[in-house]
């Protein structure tokens, strides 16, 4: 898209997801994961990075140890912290020493700016706490850093006691605040009250700059963060994926691209904006976290289309139902198949496989696999064997092998583990191949037979790598009568499939997606 106008400002972007962000539930980050997670985020171009709380434990000092070592091209590394606290001067305070010994050259603390806050949590007087504010941020200036002053629950303390409130800025502005952040730290905050807040700080506070940092309680963070920058605020705090403490912080892959792709702002470099689904996907993996599916602009599922009407439609302009190229953010159109599926999704999917919507072969297998979904099938997550379907359906497609018949052994043994044998004869090629293996557990072991059978013929099949397997039961009130689907995944080093069996017998659903999944591996073979 075009930026829209040359005369709005750059909004900075800052990220506490080292900080932030690995206070959500689940998420843990050693030293190391945080260093490989600032890295990536520098080379992305974000402009601040909260590495952590030197004062609050061992691991962030030495977070601040291990980034010393690396010369950063785009970001600044910050500190976070808090102010003095009641009746003890700054210079007294352990959490402000700590911040000077993390050795960085920009500091973030945070104070109270609700008059509740700072009667009840901090039990001290208003008084105090101005002093707090302005005397905690004139150390740390005095001291030859940088610093930014966070509003805890501004927007609550600007509803509550809006004089007080400002006059919690203006402390941190006379303290020597090169910017002040307004919280929205319980994240119950509607976008208009955050666009009235801004606009009347900004009115009371000329020319001191303006941050936001919203929680996503009310789902309202993105939302919240967007609003702030219409309303005056140049710079954005957030986390990668939306990270934090109960409903997550505001999620910085969805406002920078909003902010640059829809509104026209200079944030991040442009050209980085096409790695940012990779940079959300990277954060998922080293804190350990399944990604969000549908998260918006980075999910998976963020530009997948399964309605048949809508697949038509994009064949023909995929403006029509996508808001953005996927490729801007780094993401990629998908298109899955289901029973909601029409003959254009075929079309789209199989495009070398010369189909046409008048194709017999297309209506087929779309019939059919209308039918298999109905029976529990299901086929999104199962690509190949969609697609042995559909060339089985179609002249010219030879099967690499075919399972004449399969016997299972288990063994019981005293004080042992079950032995497992699979027993199986097949052709492959035009020879029949009579083998068995042995195996931890009967699917194992199948598998181990299958590839010994077919490994004499097709030697290919030694880089073919079972993933992930998968068993839904689906019929939950059946016990153990119940239909099963499997699930599995195989690789190759270089590509990854899904296959799909179901059936009433375990061992025959796993063996249909294990068979699909070695004929899929083979396709374009002999």
């Amino acid at each position: 898209m075009t930026p829209i106008g040359n005369l709005k400002p750059t909004i900075k972007i800052y990220d506490t997801t080292l900080r932030d962000g690995t206070q959500g539930e689940g998420v843990s980050l050693s030293a190391d994961d945080k260093v490989k997670i600032a890295l990536r985020l520098d080379k992305m171009g974000f402009h601040y990075i909260e590495g952590g709380w030197p004062g609050s434990n061992p691991k962030d000092m030495e977070f601040f140890d291990r980034i010393k070592k690396h010369q950063l091209k785009n970001a600044v590394i910050t500190a976070f912290g808090s102010t003095c606290r009641p009746g003890v001067e700054p210079g007294q305070d352990a959490n402000l020493k700590c911040l000077l010994d993390s050795g960085v050259k920009l500091a973030t603390i945070f104070g109270k700016s609700w008059d509740f806050h700072v009667t009840k949590a901090l039990n001290t007087t208003l008084e105090e706490n101005l002093r707090m504010v302005e005397e905690s941020v004139a150390f740390l200036k005095g001291n030859g850093l940088r610093v930014f002053f966070d509003a805890e629950h501004f927007f609550d303390g600007f509803k509550a006691n809006e004089e007080y409130a400002l006059a919690v800025l203006r402390a941190a502005v006379l303290g020597g605040a090169e910017a002040v952040i307004l919280c929205d730290t319980n994240g119950g905050s509607m976008p208009f009250e955050i666009q009235q807040a801004v606009e009347q700080v900004a009115a009371e506070l000329p020319g001191v700059e303006l941050g936001i940092h919203a929680h996503n309680d009310s789902e309202m963070a993105v939302a919240n963060s967007i609003m702030a920058v219409q309303a005056g605020v140049t710079q954005v705090q957030g986390t990668v994926n939306g990270l934090g403490e109960r409903c997550g912080n505001a999620n910085l892959c969805s406002i920078v691209p909003n902010l640059a792709l829809k509104l026209g702002y200079t944030t991040i470099p442009r050209d980085n904006l096409s790695f940012l689904t990779e940079l959300s996907r990277f954060v998922y993996e080293i804190t350990n976290l399944n990604p969000v599916a549908n998260q918006p602009f980075v999910g998976e599922s963020a530009f997948a289309h399964k309605g048949g009407i809508h697949v038509s439609a994009l064949m023909k302009e995929p403006g029509t139902y996508e808001h953005m190229d996927p490729a801007s953010v780094g993401n990629v159109r998908r298109v899955l198949m289901s029973e909601l599926s029409g003959l254009s999704n075929l079309l789209y999917k199989y495009k070398g496989l010369n189909l046409d919507k008048t194709s017999p072969e297309g209506r087929k297998v779309l019939e059919q696999l209308k039918k298999m979904e109905h029976k529990g099938y299901q086929f999104e997550a199962a690509e190949g064997s969609l697609e042995l379907m559909l060339r089985k359906a179609m002249n010219g497609y030879r099967e690499p092998f075919q399972l004449q018949s399969m016997r299972l052994i288990l063994e019981v043994r005293e004080q042992q583990p079950i032995h497992s044998e699979a027993v199986i004869k097949m052709r492959v090629g035009e020879e029949i191949v009579h083998t068995a293996a042995e195996g931890n557990g009967p699917v194992n072991a199948l598998d181990n037979a299958l590839r010994k059978a077919l490994e004499t013929i097709y030697p290919e099949v030694a880089a073919l790598r079972l993933l992930d397997y998968k068993v839904r039961v689906l019929e939950e009130k059946a016990g153990t009568e119940a239909q099963v689907r499997v699930l599995i995944e195989t690789g190759n080093g270089k590509e990854t499939w899904g296959t799909v069996g179901v059936s009433t017998n375990i061992i025959e659903a796993s063996w249909q997606a294990l068979a699909d999944s070695m004929a899929y591996g083979l396709l374009g073979e002999k």
